[in-house]
């Protein structure tokens, strides 16, 4: 999946911020891994580039959780793919790991953003 932008413009994922990332994707319905790395891909901007070998043991590890099932498909270009989807058990966990997420992010931004004195 080769885009135009520079590998140093992109950003390491955190531990665990994949999960979340794949969880968001399938909250709009079944997807195969490849339409779920273009996914994150194109909806960061192009910023977040997952390699497959990732996005595939996180699949894995997100199934043994019983946060995604899977079964057997045929994708858009008549290949046979897995196609995942959100569990009731995963929809609740995309829900508090966003919530976390977001409260990480404003305090992240509390402590970057300059205050009043540094200014």
């Amino acid at each position: 999946m080769p885009t135009q932008r520079d590998d140093s413009d992109r950003i390491a994922l955190l531990q665990g911020t994949l999960d979340l990332l794949i969880l968001r994707v399938l909250l709009f319905g079944a997807c195969h891994g490849q339409g779920i790395a273009r996914a994150i891909l194109r909806q960061s901007q192009e910023v977040f580039f997952v390699d497959h070998g990732s996005l595939y043991l996180a699949l894995q590890r997100l199934e043994d959780a019983d946060l995604i099932s899977a079964e057997w498909g045929v994708s858009e270009n008549n290949r046979r793919a897995r196609f995942y989807t959100l569990t009731k058990k995963g929809r609740a966990q995309l829900n508090e790991k966003t919530t976390q997420w977001k409260r990480l992010a404003k305090a992240m931004e509390m402590v970057l953003s300059p205050s009043p004195e540094e200014a």
